[in-house]
Parts: C-alpha cells; sequence; structure tokens
C-alpha cells in the first residue's frame, strides 16, 4: 500500500471551494502513485474521488489541474455511487444467505445508508455528515463544549431523520452492516476484537454501549481520544463526530448493533471492476467471430449509453466508456442531474477526451 492522510474534507474553505494546499496535494500524492504504480509493474491504474471534490463549486478545476500535472483522469463518483458501491463490497462479503442487507458508512465527507436484497440496493441514500465535514462545521474546540456537542447531535438527527422515509419503506433488514475505519474504531473502542486477530474476526458495534461511551468521547482531547485502543493519532480528532452520526443512524432506523464488514468503498470499486473486466474480455470475443468492418465502408461511430449503465450515474458512463475504446457516449435524460448540464456534460467530455453522441 501507498497512501497518506490526505483528507480534502478538511482543506475545504468557508465557501466550500478546495484550498490550494489540498488542490496542490492531491496532485502531488497521484504523481507518487504513479511512481509506485511503475515500480510494482501495475498494469491498470484507476482513481476516484468524492464528497470533497463532488460538492466543492472549483471540483472540476481541480481535477483539470491533477489532470495537467499527472495525465490521470480521476473519477467522480456520485453519493448515491458512493453507497451502492459500498453496498455491492458488503453483500460479497456477507453473501446472499444475509437476506436483506443495511449497510451504513461513514466517511470524511458522508454518510452513506443502502438497503436491498440483491447486489444492488433499493435505496442508496448520500447525507453530507461525514465525520471530517461534521467535525469542521459543527465541532470547534479541543474538546467542543457541551453546548456545541448537544447542537451537533440535533443537527445530524434532524439531517437524517429528513433522508428515513425511503428506507422506512423497504422494511426492516435482515442483516445490518457497517463499515469504515470511524465504524471498526468505534467498534473497537466498544470492545470488538482488536486488528491484530485478522480480518474475519466478527466484530459488532452495539448501539447502547455507544451511547454509553459517547459523553466519555466528548469530553476527552484530541490526545486524549488517540490513546483509546483501535483509535490513531491522525483521526483522533475525528471519533467523537463518527460517534454521533454512527450512534444517531442507529437509533433513528432502530438497529441494535451493527456487524463490522473489512470490505467498503475501494473493494467495492475493484469488484465492479473485475465484473466488467469479464463482459468486456466477453464482448471482444463475441466481436472477433463477427469478422472485420468491410472495406470502403465508413465505420460507425460505436457509442455506450448513459442508460446502459444504471443505476451508476452519468460520469461512470464517460469513464467506462473511455476505458474500453468506445467513440462517444449517448445521453439519455434522466434522474441524474448531471444529465441536464449541458456544461457539466462537457466537462466530462473534456476530462475523458471523448465525444457526446
Amino acid at each position: 500500500k501507498h497512501k497518506i492522510v490526505l483528507r480534502l474534507s478538511e482543506h475545504v474553505t468557508d465557501d466550500g471551494h478546495i484550498g490550494d494546499e489540498g488542490s496542490d496535494r492531491l496532485a502531488t500524492f497521484v504523481q507518487e502513485c504513479l511512481e509506485v504504480a511503475e515500480h510494482q509493474g501495475v498494469e491498470n491504474l484507476s482513481g476516484f474521488v468524492t464528497s470533497a471534490i463532488r460538492e466543492a463549486p472549483n471540483g472540476h478545476q481541480v481535477l483539470l489541474e491533477v489532470k495537467e500535472r499527472t495525465g490521470v483522469v480521476l473519477d467522480v463518483l456520485s453519493g448515491a455511487d458512493e453507497a451502492r458501491l459500498t453496498f455491492l463490497a458488503a453483500r460479497r462479503w456477507f453473501g446472499w444467505s444475509a437476506g436483506t442487507l443495511l449497510v451504513a458508512d461513514i466517511g470524511g465527507g458522508s454518510l452513506e445508508l443502502a438497503m436491498g436484497m440483491d447486489e444492488d440496493p433499493d435505496v442508496a441514500v448520500s447525507l453530507p455528515l461525514g465525520a471530517g465535514r461534521v467535525t469542521r462545521d459543527l465541532l470547534p474546540g479541543d474538546p467542543p463544549s457541551a453546548d456545541a456537542v448537544r447542537e451537533a447531535r440535533r443537527l445530524v438527527r434532524a439531517s437524517i431523520a429528513a433522508e428515513l422515509r425511503p428506507l422506512a419503506k423497504a422494511g426492516a433488514p435482515d442483516h445490518a452492516v457497517g463499515t469504515s475505519k470511524t465504524m471498526r474504531s468505534l467498534a473497537r473502542i466498544c470492545g470488538a476484537a482488536p486488528s491484530s486477530e485478522g480480518m474475519y474476526a466478527a466484530r459488532v458495534l452495539p448501539r447502547a454501549l455507544l451511547t454509553e461511551e459517547l459523553p466519555e468521547i466528548a469530553a476527552m482531547t484530541d490526545a486524549e481520544r488517540a490513546d483509546l485502543p483501535g483509535v490513531s493519532a491522525s483521526r483522533a480528532h475525528q471519533l467523537l463526530a463518527g460517534a454521533i452520526v454512527a450512534e444517531a443512524a442507529m437509533d433513528l432506523l432502530g438497529l441494535d448493533e451493527l456487524e463490522i464488514c473489512p470490505w467498503a468503498l475501494r473493494e467495492g470499486i475493484i469488484l465492479r471492476h473485475l465484473d466488467r473486466l469479464s463482459c468486456a474480455v466477453a464482448t471482444r470475443g463475441r466481436g472477433a467471430r463477427t469478422g472485420a468492418h468491410p472495406v470502403g465502408v465508413p465505420a460507425p461511430l460505436i457509442g455506450l449509453s448513459t442508460s446502459s449503465v444504471y443505476p451508476e450515474g452519468c460520469a461512470a458512463a464517460f469513464e467506462l466508456a473511455a476505458r474500453l475504446g468506445y467513440d462517444g457516449v449517448e445521453i439519455m435524460v434522466w434522474t441524474d442531474p448531471l444529465t441536464r448540464e449541458a456544461g457539466a456534460l462537457r466537462a466530462l467530455a473534456e476530462l475523458h477526451g471523448i465525444r457526446i453522441l
């Protein structure tokens, strides 16, 4: 692995823009990853960004700077895509015997909730309640004041409650799952097995114990939280926000506990990529058997429709079309807001170097 503590959500200015330092660190890190990949003989490299870039007014400019400095096009995942891909990872980990899954994932910038019986969830919700964002916006101070903690809990609960209807309509889950490092840290504080016992050790986050621990976590400084089991110094300042969001989500969803899944968004992206590679190999095999295009007849343009990547969004269609060698993308206007924004579509076409058909 090659990683750094980047946390773009903490490089967001008061007006929502990604600061110059954050943009520069992102481009530098991408360049480092390229060098590591080359040294390791990597043939297929894929990069993605989530809520911090997705929601920043200058997110497109940041992506263009990365492309100009490194040649790498970073894919922008929508909140719904984050939820779906994390759900896919959890489904593959727990299998079909888990029945209807409910998956909760707390990232740096957003909270994702997804629920369903298949590999693709019936409901996928993304809320701006990531541990880094809540810390930055709602929990100043080390430690924050009791009034600040109380107000943060109120706002977090109100935000989650406002989006509960589609999840409530989906019924009760057979299995409730939590993913992300924040969830793992909270589970460890509440008595779950340490990382030394391996990824296959069963770990749960009980709501009752988390509720008991919350006041103590709130009263601690960052340095004191870093001494808790399973909490790194680099993540200690986000722990309280993560606890507030996790406890609120579990309470409002009526969940007594979350089983911790070691796979999350990264693994979901890898799994989806492997699935696509299998489809691409099969498609190329069929094409080879049909023979070459007639000489003297202009070859038709081969396009990928945004509808063919559903339930993933428009951005995923551009990324997939460029990767598999399509001539362009056909835009089907639907619920994805990007399909209704001409400027955003032109930006995607420019970013991936592919035309709109």
